[in-house]
């Protein structure tokens, strides 16, 4: 069984339909990249999958659920993280204080232990102060930890984002954009990483504008263009198949 089915899903603002009639589905353990052209609807199809907006027609399950009508903090809470194509971290927090943030969905305690300050609750932050210690050596920055998040490298901070959204112990990892605004050595550490992340069970949806780390990375590839869903098979058929060249080369076929 898959671990997201998407089915027939669209969604319009207004009089544009920014996706229309997509369905693909993901196999656990897999890395699976959604590309297109600006404008394509990649990350309105991440922002519907997450809860972040309402569809308007379609189906989507996750772990054989439907989530369709789930608002985004109980679809997280079910086992699925993201990140974004713009950083969003807490500039005056820490490296180890963002990702503890993460842990949030997986916290016991509650707001009366919290409050009273029952031993529990301090059970609970030594473990998820630990645990935060762990995926900052995950990501490879463990000596960021008590930085400030402000005073960390455009890399860093992604990386930081990564180790947060990994806090939540998701099953399906939804990644928007991550290599934006890195370098090509950045780039690479960060195929790396993601690998690794995928080979400790968690399933992987990227949208990513790089072609090579899609190409070096990904099990399979779904190709957007205008909402609609263009193609989908494995890098190599998608590398030469003339609909997605096209897309991105245009119609000379010189190119």
């Amino acid at each position: 069984m898959a671990l997201l089915e998407i089915k027939n899903l669209s969604r319009s603002f207004g009089g544009l339909q920014a996706v229309s009639d997509i369905s693909f589905s993901l196999v656990e353990g897999m890395i699976k990249a959604v590309i297109g052209p600006n404008g394509a609807g990649k990350t309105t199809l991440f922002n519907l999958i997450c809860g972040n907006i309402p569809l308007s027609a379609g189906t989507i399950r996750f772990q054989g659920q439907h989530i369709e009508r789930l608002k985004s903090h109980q679809i997280a809470a079910l086992g699925m993280s993201r990140t974004f194509q713009n950083i969003k971290i807490f500039p005056g927090m820490t490296a180890l204080e963002n990702v503890m943030v993460g842990c949030h969905t997986r916290s016991r305690a509650g707001f009366i232990a919290a409050m009273l300050r029952l031993p529990q609750t301090f059970r609970e932050e030594r473990e998820i102060r630990r645990r935060s210690l762990e995926l900052l050596e995950l990501v490879e920055i463990p000596q960021t930890a008590d930085c400030e998040a402000a005073s960390l490298s455009f890399g860093q901070q992604r990386a930081v984002e990564l180790a947060r959204a990994l806090a939540a112990g998701p099953s399906l990892l939804l990644l928007d954009e991550p290599a934006a605004g890195l370098n090509i050595y950045e780039t690479a550490e960060l195929a790396r990483l993601i690998t690794k992340i995928k080979e400790l069970g968690v399933t992987i949806l990227l949208v990513e504008h790089d072609m090579s780390l899609v190409m070096d990375i990904s099990d399979e590839i779904v190709v957007l263009d205008f909402g609609r869903k263009l193609a989908e098979d494995i890098p190599a058929r998608i590398q030469q198949n003339r609909a997605v060249i096209q897309v991105y080369l245009g119609d000379d076929e010189d190119a």
